[in-house]
Parts: C-alpha cells; structure tokens; sequence
C-alpha cells in the first residue's frame, strides 16, 4: 500500500461502511442508555463506549468481560480509520483542517506539526481524527497500534478505579435515572435525533465525508497526494516514526 493512494473502492466501501457501522452503533447506543445503563450494561458499552458510560457502568460489570469489551468496541473503529487517512492522505488532512479547531491548526503546521505530539494523542486521546492523522501523516501502524492499545487499556484501569472511589455518588446518579428512565429515554432519544438529522444534513459532517470517500476512491485525482512525488513508495509498515526528528 501506498500512502495517499486509495485501494480498490470495494476495499474503501468496506472500510468506509465498518466506520458508518460504528458511528451507528454509537447513536443507537446513546440514544437508548438510559435504558441499558441499569438493564443491559455491557451492552450499553457494547454500542457507545463513551467515557460517561464507562464510568455509570463499571461498578455493575465484572472485571474481564468490561475489559474485553470495552477495549475490542473502542479499538475496534481504530486502524479502519487510520487505513482512512493513510489512503486518503491530503484529501483527508484538508477535511480534518476543516472539521476540526483543535486539530486545524497543528495539520497547518504540516504533517511533523502533528507528529511532534503524535505519540501522547495517540495514548491518551485516540479519537477519529487523531487515528485518521496518524495515518495521513504517516505514523508507522505498529507504533499507533501499540500505543492506541496500551492507551485504551490504560484509560479503562483508571475508570475501574475512579468507579471504586466513587462508587457511592454513581449509584446515586444510576438510581436517579433508573426512577426518571421514561422521560430521560424520550429526551435521549430526541436530542441523538438532531444529531443524526444534522450529519445527514451537514455539507461537512462526519458521514458527509465518509460518504465522498467512497464516491472519489475511483478517481485518481480524488487524492491530491497522489500527484505528490514525495509521497509515492511509502509503505504503511515503513513510513516515517512518530518522533517528528
């Protein structure tokens, strides 16, 4: 493979549908917790590992299947999404200059801008657009794959122990949704519709811009990279390290 040269589209259509999966999943997932919360808490994190869920759910899940799967569900969207930016590479840093105040302006400062910080984001904030820079910037995969899991695994042993400190005030905030579930539901379930109705309806929205992957992986002129001789030949196992020297 090469960086910012997209595969065939049935290998982006996968990759790109593994990713609206996910998204998906966590919409359903957010949209229906105070429900599972008390009901169904491994599934709840199944579906929407956000940090807040995690933290409700903790104290009601045995230590190995919490472990299991909140760490294969938050690892799991991961290297799609770098393979993403690693195809897609400028087209991708461009989105991300786009979409994102917080990571806008180390993308302007180039891809050694981003790499600089590349390895404490990758640990500890591994997120969308910090798992598709990595790839777009050419962080080598076994460094983000080594890093993304012992970060994941680092920040779930600290919500083990923060839901054993305070144990007491989550039971609180778990009975108080527990007696309130009806109207928490109706309200979750509105407001992740306005979410979704504004991914389907934004020009720069996350699954806009999966959708556009897709639709110009054909393209050779889809990825500006592509015309980019510095980049041709860089291979996703030897590509440059995280050190930014």
């Amino acid at each position: 493979m090469t960086r910012g040269k997209p595969p065939a589209r049935p290998i982006v259509i996968i990759a790109v549908a593994i990713s609206m999966a996910s998204l998906v999943a966590g919409w359903i997932g957010d949209a229906i917790a105070p429900d599972l919360v008390n009901r169904n808490p491994l599934l709840l994190i199944g579906m929407s590992p956000r940090n807040r869920n995690l933290i409700l759910t903790t104290n009601q899940i045995e230590t190995v299947p919490y472990y299991l799967v909140a760490t294969f569900r938050l690892i799991s969207q991961d290297p799609v999404n770098y393979l993403l930016g690693f195809w897609f590479g400028e087209r991708m840093l461009a989105w991300v200059k786009r979409r994102s105040k917080t990571y806008g302006p180390m993308v302007d400062s180039g891809a050694e801008g981003f790499k600089k910080y590349a390895p404490v984001l990758i640990f500890a904030f591994p997120n969308n657009i910090i798992c598709m820079l990595s790839g777009a910037t050419g962080v080598r995969f076994r460094t983000f794959a080594f890093l993304n899991i012992t970060g994941t695994i680092t920040q779930l042993y600290l919500v083990r122990r923060a839901g054993t400190a305070f144990e007491s005030p989550i039971q609180r905030v778990l009975d108080y949704i527990g007696q309130y579930r009806i109207p928490l539901l109706i309200v979750s379930v509105l407001l992740v519709g306005w979410t979704v109705f504004g991914e389907f309806r934004g020009d720069n929205s996350e699954l806009s811009n999966l959708r556009d992957l897709v639709g110009g992986s054909d393209d050779d002129s889809a990825s500006p990279e592509s015309a980019n001789p510095a980049s041709d030949g860089e291979d996703v196992s030897d590509g440059d390290t995280t050190s930014g020297d």
